[in-house]
């Protein structure tokens, strides 16, 4: 891809990550999202849940992409090997959602673990159509919310003159045709 939204360059600034919770709880507000467990997505979406549930003062874990291959071999961490979730209901917090393949794992870990997940919350979204496939083929679907998505970076991007003209045409060319583009423009044809 020409572009990478690299959430990770928030951890250094403690205003930063409040406003990035303040965010999440005005859409927890907004959709009247109720829950009891706030689950950030390993590695990434770690420290945005901690800093959403410590604001919120509920209980935090994390998930996981595949178990640990020693230990516990806990694939979601912060509850017992040998216990689960209880029933509980789970938002899932994100920092950025491409395909959508590892956030919608993550929804699947949590009812798998006895948990109940209907909301992903992320910070940014490239807003491809894989991603919204995958979170609707969750039975129950999954619902997806954003503070920031790629149609708003380009349009803040344009408006600030980040971005040249043939930048933003080159970026707009990708979001029309993601998965073929690098090879249209003499990249290895990605999987």
């Amino acid at each position: 891809m020409p572009v990478y939204n690299d959430n990770r360059m928030f951890l250094l600034f403690p205003e930063i990550r409040k406003t990035i919770a303040r965010g999440f709880s005005d859409i927890i507000q907004t959709e009247k999202i109720s829950f009891d467990v706030v689950a950030g997505t390993a590695t990434a979406g770690i420290p945005h849940s901690t800093t959403l549930a410590d604001m919120l003062d509920l209980p935090c874990i994390y998930i996981r992409d595949k178990p640990k291959s020693h230990g516990l071999k806990n694939r979601i961490e912060g509850i017992d090997a040998g216990s689960d979730l209880g029933g509980r209901e789970v938002i899932v917090i994100e920092d950025l959602i491409s395909t959508g393949g590892s956030s919608a794992a993550a929804v699947e870990a949590v009812r798998e673990a006895n948990g109940s997940c209907g909301w992903c919350l992320a910070i940014f979204s490239y807003e491809l159509d894989r991603a919204q496939e995958q979170f609707s083929a969750l039975q129950p679907p999954c619902q997806v919310k954003t503070l920031l998505t790629f149609d708003t970076l380009l349009d803040v991007a344009a408006a600030g003159g980040y971005l040249s003209d043939e930048q933003l045409s080159l970026l707009a060319e990708w979001q029309k045709d993601p998965f073929n583009w690098g090879e249209k423009h003499g990249f290895p044809k990605a999987e």
